[in-house]
């Protein structure tokens, strides 16, 4: 075998304890019409099977965030300006600009 899959690697550890007492002999898929049980299921990746492969666990990591009360109102008077001075974005600001039944959206 040259270079072995995770799969393949696995269940030539597995039968490594019967070298010598069996002959593993290759069939081609249309001369081997029944299924192969060992090669079409997979094994659980768990301690008590063959060439089992510790996964190093993820590192968490916290999830942070702005909380809205802390920025103060300059840095919203920065991105209104900004806004302004972009062509594209000028169209919204002037329709957010125009009155609305609900001011308290336009005004934070």
């Amino acid at each position: 075998m040259k270079t072995p899959n995770k799969h393949m690697l696995r269940w030539h550890i597995a039968i490594q304890e019967y070298r010598g007492n069996m002959t593993i002999v290759h069939k081609e898929g249309n001369i081997h019409k029944n299924s192969d049980g060992l090669r079409r299921w997979e094994l659980a990746n768990t301690p008590d099977t063959p060439a089992y492969l510790r996964l190093e666990a993820e590192p968490q990591i916290p999830i942070e965030g702005i909380d809205i009360t802390d920025i103060e109102t300059e840095f919203f008077e920065e991105v209104r300006e900004s806004y302004k001075q972009d062509n594209n974005c000028h169209i919204l600001t002037s329709l957010s600009d125009k009155d609305c039944k609900d001011t308290s959206l336009v005004n934070s």
